[in-house]
């Protein structure tokens, strides 16, 4: 499923991606952009919104992720904006969401 990106100023893309990357799932050591958490992300006014996943409904560091880019979005938007993040879970995530580099990560990377 392709990241859904609809930002609006004072909003933009590379310093969302960014924030995102920033967020890193520490049972895997990758970023949960890379990873294909991340659905969807949509700016209204000066809120952004986030719609992510994880990759079970049983994460053990689901509730860390979620306070991690909670944490990150309050350190790197401007005083006047906000991020309303949901978790979702649907469509369920599977491995075909994460990037290339992250599959490689993995060793699941396509053999030659």
């Amino acid at each position: 499923m392709p990241l859904i990106l609809d930002l609006q100023p004072p909003f933009e893309a590379d310093s969302v991606y960014t924030i995102l990357r920033r967020v890193i799932d520490p049972e895997v050591g990758v970023n949960i952009l890379d990873l294909g958490l991340v659905y969807a992300v949509r700016s209204e006014a000066k809120t952004l919104h986030i719609e992510l996943t994880m990759t079970s409904p049983a994460c053990p560091m689901g509730d860390l992720i979620l306070d991690d880019l909670r944490r990150e979005m309050d350190r790197a938007l401007p005083d006047d904006c906000a991020a309303e993040i949901r978790l979702v879970w649907s469509p369920p995530w599977d491995p075909s969401m994460m990037s290339p580099d992250s599959k490689a990560h993995f060793g699941w990377g396509q053999a030659n």
